[in-house]
């Protein structure tokens, strides 16, 4: 447990040693637009993130029976939420879309996948890694086949037992995983966030560990990298006042750009724990050291 441990996503090298791996999670906080989901793509760029992460569903296995017919309102008029579920859900053009876009702005896109036909889409765009929503934890068919990628995966851990999360965990080349500790309330309050899982996910599992934040505010995202937080997640909006679940959650285009500041400014701060005099001390020493 105490070696060093690296994974390597995309160009990026993550881990033990290497700058916090910072993700924009989108999701769908699109709403069906690409050109918002081209807008969040550019923030994310100019913010300094390594990665942006989407969501992909395949909503007829998705959506449990019960809930298909239920309607709802929404900002393109009252419809099933099975129906909302498709009008949500971007499909190869878009992606194709998205994966130019990314290229260009050289950062990296991948998605969290809720079905096994989506993984077999995603796959298809040859994305560095693949994301395990802690939705879908406990579905080990959906895991295994995300193993079979053999991809780099970043496993969120948000409403889950450690029982849980070592049945997902069983199934993962260890080489190649990375445990995010979460809590998936939207938005979590500061007591509900447990950022001491991160220690605890570590000693359990021995693996690379991160972050994913579903909290308003910016300060307990900077601790969980001084806790050792190797990958940093969190939502990203244009507006948190839009519509949809996850945007009052979501850090807006300065937050973001805000957090991604603060992050490197705590990796330069925390050093490599070696005691040195620096350069700087030196005349202090001659004025003011007594003997």
């Amino acid at each position: 447990m105490g070696e060093t441990r690296t994974i390597q996503i995309g160009r990026k090298t993550v881990g033990d040693g290497h700058p916090t791996y910072i993700i924009g999670e989108i999701g769908i906080n699109h709403n069906g637009s690409i050109e918002d989901a081209a807008r969040l793509i550019e923030v994310a760029a100019m913010a300094g993130c390594d990665a942006v992460k989407f969501q992909k569903r395949t909503p007829d296995l998705c959506v449990p029976d019960a809930q298909k017919g239920i309607e709802r309102d929404t900002p393109w008029g009252r419809m099933t939420y099975l129906d909302y579920r498709r009008r949500v859900e971007f499909g190869a053009g878009e992606y194709r879309q998205i994966d130019a876009l990314c290229r260009a702005k050289g950062i990296a896109w991948f998605a969290s996948c809720w079905d096994i036909p989506s993984v077999d889409f995603i796959d298809a765009f040859d994305v560095p890694c693949h994301k395990v929503a802690s939705a879908t934890i406990t579905n080990l068919p959906l895991l295994r086949r995300v193993a079979a990628s053999g991809k780099p995966v970043i496993l969120s851990t948000g409403m889950s037992s450690m029982d849980q999360i070592r049945a997902a965990v069983d199934c993962f080349d260890a080489s190649r995983l990375i445990i995010t500790h979460s809590t998936s309330t939207d938005p979590c309050k500061a007591s509900e966030l447990n950022l001491r899982m991160i220690t605890t996910l570590r000693q359990e599992f021995g693996c690379l560990v991160g972050y994913s934040g579903h909290e308003v505010g910016l300060p307990t995202t900077c601790a969980a990298v001084v806790l050792g937080a190797c990958v940093i997640e969190r939502h990203i909006t244009l507006d948190r006042t839009m519509w949809g679940s996850d945007q009052a959650a979501s850090l807006e285009p300065l937050g973001l750009m805000r957090l991604a500041r603060d992050i490197r400014v705590i990796e330069d701060a925390l050093g490599d724990g070696v005691k040195r005099v620096y350069e700087s001390e030196l005349p202090i020493i001659q004025r003011l050291r007594t003997s």
